[in-house]
């Protein structure tokens, strides 16, 4: 007989042995996943659209919620764990954060450095007046 080979991240220890694991287990850890993230969502939503909350701290929820969202993507989803396995995964999406951050962070100095040296539009209308 063939052997069985379970879908588990690297550094994952399942709570039960594999030869009891059963084929339904992938599929409820998605499940849940799925829900937090649905859940999450709707909350975000319910956030932003309340009048119960005080004003300014509304923002510090959206970023407490999407911190919470990035855990349940990161968990159920993409299996980053702490784990000695899984130091390939942590390092590639510490690589991808990077990476995001350059083109954000140089995306927004160009854009700081077109502002500065744009012709405001009053010195252009100067400028057309002058002719």
């Amino acid at each position: 007989m063939t052997e069985v080979h379970w879908d588990v991240a690297p550094g994952d220890r399942p709570a039960i042995p594999a030869s009891e694991q059963q084929a339904s287990s992938g599929f409820l850890v998605y499940t849940i996943g799925l829900l937090l993230a649905v859940i999450l969502t709707a909350t975000s939503f319910w956030v932003v659209n309340t009048s119960l909350l005080w004003a300014p701290g509304v923002m510090a929820g959206l970023f407490v919620l999407a911190v919470a969202q990035m855990s349940v993507h990161l968990i159920f989803f993409l299996h980053i764990t702490t784990g000695p396995d899984s130091t390939n995964n942590v390092l590639a999406l510490a690589f991808g954060v990077l990476i995001v951050f350059l083109v954000l962070g140089g995306s927004l100095v160009i854009m700081a450095d077109l502002n500065q040296n744009m012709m405001v539009q009053g010195e252009m209308m100067n400028l057309q007046m002058q002719r």
